[in-house]
């Protein structure tokens, strides 16, 4: 199809990284404010599936460049009720001890060490909201520690019929929660993704990690749950899980660029200006339900990589296999590796997204983060077109939010070089843009 011309026009809307209201004190670790963090399936990562084998690829990850390794819960897997094979890592029966399919806790200690040399952050999956029906707790707490029915039993939710519901009515319950968390903070880990964060009362968010922040400084807290109110006084980090849906169905040809741009408005008006928002193409979840990024998002899947890794607020998440473009929905119940890791083009391009964010202070997350200013474009409601700015550093990013080609003028400003390309454009110069394409300055 004939390209669609787009004049950029130098007025600009003005989004700051997410609120207009003034940032307080920063409260992030200094590190994590440009970090990409990755997410390692332990089980599926290696054909061994185990801690020492995951060591063994940790120069893979160096080379890639990613900074934070988020390890899938590596706990003991309850029995009862177990879901398939090898059970749900999600269903816990002992916080406190590592699952032995993935090997001792000697053998996660040099793990962890072997990661803190390589200069990794390593932070573990914690499942506060609920643990396997037998698990260690269940028979050797209070009866009150869990949510039971008239007849004492203990109660799952959703479709989740390999777990048991805690008690945060429970005080003790809370305090042994919190003692188990700094079982691993005391070995060094560098904080938290907590599943279904939204599913456990805030108060005990808001108790519990200012108190931990206090004993082991510099630790980082990532919540499953999009609330804001996750950020009061807690979360470093939220999941941008609507963004992420926004995405598909974009890139499904559902909705377009002004239903993002509508999305970031929002965002901006209601989250705090120092909130971290989860950004992903995929993850654990989406990649074993709902199928991979090529599936769900086809020849789109690239610009929408880009997109969580330049949107404010941001902070990108890579899934184990994505950055060899390995197309397949992972077993959750079975093992089910990686057949190999080669690196490939798809390697190059996940390597290149990465040294972008760390080379450019304006895509910090975060209070940090630049000021995001669309370039107004007639012709083509389906471009996003727009930069983000901190004193000394500007980048500026165009993506076509469709199958058709598009057209950009150059901004204004002398010779302007192609991140991906090498390209050298004048400002004012004309740049076509292919199908989903994209261009950063």
């Amino acid at each position: 199809m004939a390209a669609v011309a787009v004049a950029a026009i130098f007025s600009v809307i003005s989004i700051t990284g997410c609120s207009e209201r003034e940032a307080r004190i920063p409260v992030h670790p200094d590190w994590s404010y440009n970090s990409v963090i990755y997410e390692m399936n332990v089980r599926q990562y290696t054909p061994e599936g185990t801690f020492n084998a995951a060591a063994e690829e940790l120069p893979r990850l160096q080379k890639l460049g990613v900074d934070v390794i988020w390890l899938m819960p590596i706990y003991p897997i309850g029995v009862e009720q177990r879901k398939g094979t090898l059970g749900s890592y999600y269903a816990i029966s002992d916080y406190c001890a590592t699952n032995p399919e993935f090997g001792t806790m000697a053998d996660f200690d040099a793990f962890l060490d072997k990661a803190h040399k390589a200069g990794f952050k390593v932070i573990l999956d914690w499942v506060a909201n609920h643990t396997s029906p037998d698990a260690v707790w269940e028979s050797g707490k209070p009866a009150d520690w869990y949510v039971r029915d008239s007849l004492g039993n203990t109660v799952t939710q959703y479709d989740w019929t390999d777990i048991a519901e805690l008690n945060y009515d429970n005080h003790d319950m809370r305090e042994e929660m919190r003692r188990s968390m700094r079982f691993w903070l005391d070995k060094g880990v560098d904080g938290f993704r907590c599943d279904m964060a939204c599913e456990v009362p805030l108060d005990f968010w808001k108790e519990t990690i200012p108190a931990l922040r206090e004993e082991y400084p510099g630790i980082f807290f990532l919540a499953e749950g999009e609330n804001p109110e996750l950020h009061d006084g807690a979360f470093d980090a939220s999941y941008a899980w609507e963004l992420h849906h926004l995405m598909n169905d974009i890139a499904q040809g559902k909705k377009g660029a002004a239903d993002l741009k509508a999305y970031i408005a929002k965002d901006a008006q209601t989250c705090p200006p120092e909130a971290f928002r989860l950004m992903f193409t995929s993850n654990h979840d989406e990649n074993s339900w709902a199928g991979t990024e090529f599936e769900r998002m086809g020849d789109a899947a690239d610009v929408m990589a880009l997109l969580t890794f330049v949107l404010p607020s941001g902070q990108p998440l890579i899934y184990t296999g994505q950055e060899t473009g390995y197309d397949h929905r992972f077993e959750f119940f079975e093992k089910d590796p990686v057949p190999a890791w080669e690196w490939n083009t798809r390697s190059d391009f996940y390597r290149s997204l990465v040294e972008l964010r760390h080379s450019h202070k304006a895509l910090a997350a975060g209070e940090k983060g630049g000021k995001m200013e669309y370039l107004q474009t007639d012709g083509d409601a389906d471009l996003l077109f727009f930069s983000r700015t901190v004193p000394g550093d500007t980048v500026t990013v165009a993506a076509n939010l469709s199958d058709k080609a598009a057209e950009i003028t150059v901004p204004a400003g002398g010779k302007r070089t192609e991140y991906f390309t090498g390209k050298e454009y004048e400002g004012g110069d004309t740049a076509r843009l292919e199908p989903w394409g994209y261009m950063v300055f």
